[in-house]
C-alpha cells in the first residue's frame, strides 16, 4: 500500500480484504481481526442504544486503487478505482456487511459505497482517505452493489451518494441513470454548503421519487453554536431531512462539540455548540412530527407518544415570540423552557416559569440565545 505523505494518522482505516489472491472471506486474503478498536466503538455504541447503523466507504481497498493509495489519484478529479475492480468494490462492502451480521451480530440499516464522490480534492497527497467517483461511475457501481447485497440476503438498503453540498447532490441525482436511482432507497447529503445551496430543490427531486433524505455530515469551526443553529434551522425548513448527523463529536479548532486531538488521543473543554445542539437533540426525538411554523427562526415538532409540542427558537437580536396553539384539540399541560446563550454565559438552563393562557403562549427571547420550549398535554 502507498501512504500519502500528508495523511492524518487517525484517518488511516484498516481493511479486511488484504490482497487480491482470493475472494473467499474464509481465506488468508481476509483479516477479520483488523480494525478492532473501531469495531469496539461500534459495539459500545450499540450497547448504549444506537440503532441506526450505516456501513460506508471513503475509498476502495488500497489494492483496488490505480496507484495503491487510498487517499486518491494523483489528479483529484480522476477516479482511483481500477476499471476491473468495479464489482470487487461492491463485493467487498457486501461481504463486510454480511460478516458483521453473521459473525458479530451487527446489522447495518444501510450501505453507502461513496463519500463526497464528485469532489476533486481526493488526491494522492491528501490528509485522509477518499476517491473520486463521477455520476456515471456511481451509476455503474450502485446496481453492482445491489446484486452483491441480494446474493447474501442482506436486509440493508443502499444509500447514496453523500455529496459535499446540496447543489452538488442535485447535479449527481439528476445525472444518475434510472437503474442507479432504483437501487438507492435513501439519499444522503452533507451540509457543507451551510447557509447556501438549494435545499428545497434537492428535497423536491428526492421526495418526488419516494425516497428519504438524510443530512449525514455537518460541521464547522464556530464553537459558539451560532452557525450550527442557523444551518440546522435551514435544514428543518427546506431540506426536510429525517436525520441529521454532526461531523465528529470530538475534534479541534472549534469543530468538535468537545475539543479533541484524535492523534494525541486527548480531549479538552466542552464547546458551547454542544449545549446549542442539545437544545434540539434532547427534545426533538425520534417519532416526532415536524410542524410547519410561520417563523423562519423557529422549528416545531409534535411528539404524539408524549403529547408534547417542542419549539426551538433562536434570536441574535432578541424577539417577542407569540405562539398560537388554537389549532390543537387540547393544550392542558405546563410549559418547560431551556436556554443557552451563544456567548456561553448560560448553558442549557432549565426554567419552568411559563404558562399557556387560552391556548396562547408569549415568550420573550433574549438577544444572543437559543430557547427550547416543551408544551405538555398537546393533542392534535
Amino acid at each position: 500500500m502507498v501512504v500519502s505523505p500528508n495523511i492524518n494518522p487517525s484517518r488511516l482505516v484498516e481493511g479486511y480484504w488484504v490482497n487480491w489472491d482470493s475472494a473467499d472471506p474464509a481465506s488468508p486474503s481476509w483479516n477479520w481481526s483488523a480494525d478492532a478498536k473501531q469495531r469496539q466503538m461500534l459495539k459500545l455504541a450499540v450497547d448504549r442504544g444506537a440503532d441506526k447503523l450505516e456501513l460506508f466507504s471513503n475509498s476502495p481497498i488500497w489494492w483496488m486503487c490505480t496507484n495503491h493509495n487510498p487517499s486518491g489519484n494523483a489528479r483529484g478529479e480522476v477516479t482511483n478505482l481500477q476499471d476491473w475492480n468495479h464489482r470487487q468494490h461492491a463485493e467487498y462492502l457486501a461481504v463486510v456487511a454480511a460478516h458483521f451480521r453473521d459473525v458479530w451480530g451487527v446489522v447495518f440499516e444501510s450501505v453507502e459505497p461513496f463519500n463526497e464522490p464528485s469532489s476533486n480534492w481526493w488526491s494522492a497527497k491528501g490528509s485522509q482517505e477518499g476517491c473520486h467517483f463521477g455520476p456515471a461511475l456511481q451509476s455503474a457501481i450502485l446496481p453492482l452493489l445491489q446484486v452483491e447485497m441480494a446474493q447474501r440476503n442482506l436486509t440493508s438498503f443502499i444509500a447514496g451518494a453523500d455529496e459535499n453540498s446540496y447543489d452538488l447532490a442535485i447535479i449527481t441525482y439528476k445525472a444518475w441513470t434510472d437503474v442507479a436511482k432504483a437501487a438507492v432507497q435513501r439519499v444522503n447529503v452533507h451540509g457543507y454548503e451551510k447557509g447556501g445551496g438549494r435545499r428545497d430543490v434537492l428535497y423536491d427531486l428526492v421526495h418526488a421519487d419516494g425516497k428519504r433524505l438524510w443530512n449525514t455530515e455537518y460541521g464547522e469551526g464556530d464553537a459558539s453554536g451560532v452557525q450550527l443553529a442557523s444551518n440546522l434551522m435551514l435544514d428543518f425548513k427546506w431540506l426536510h431531512n429525517t436525520a441529521w448527523v454532526y461531523w465528529q463529536a470530538a475534534d479541534g479548532g472549534g469543530w468538535g462539540l468537545i475539543e479533541g486531538d484524535n492523534n494525541a488521543r486527548t480531549t479538552g473543554r466542552v464547546n458551547n455548540k454542544y449545549f446549542v445542539l442539545a437544545q434540539f437533540t434532547r427534545h426533538i426525538r425520534p417519532g416526532a412530527t415536524i410542524v410547519t411554523t410561520s417563523d423562519s427562526h423557529t422549528v416545531a415538532a409534535h411528539d404524539p407518544a408524549r403529547s408534547v409540542l417542542t419549539l426551538v427558537t433562536t434570536a441574535l437580536s432578541g424577539s417577542a415570540l407569540e405562539i398560537d396553539l388554537r389549532k390543537y384539540a387540547s393544550v392542558d399541560g405546563g410549559v418547560d423552557r431551556w436556554v443557552t446563550a451563544y456567548d456561553g454565559s448560560v448553558q442549557y438552563r432549565h426554567d419552568g416559569d411559563l404558562a399557556v393562557k387560552d391556548k396562547q403562549l408569549a415568550v420573550d427571547v433574549a438577544a444572543g440565545t437559543i430557547v427550547t420550549l416543551e408544551v405538555h398535554g398537546v393533542a392534535l
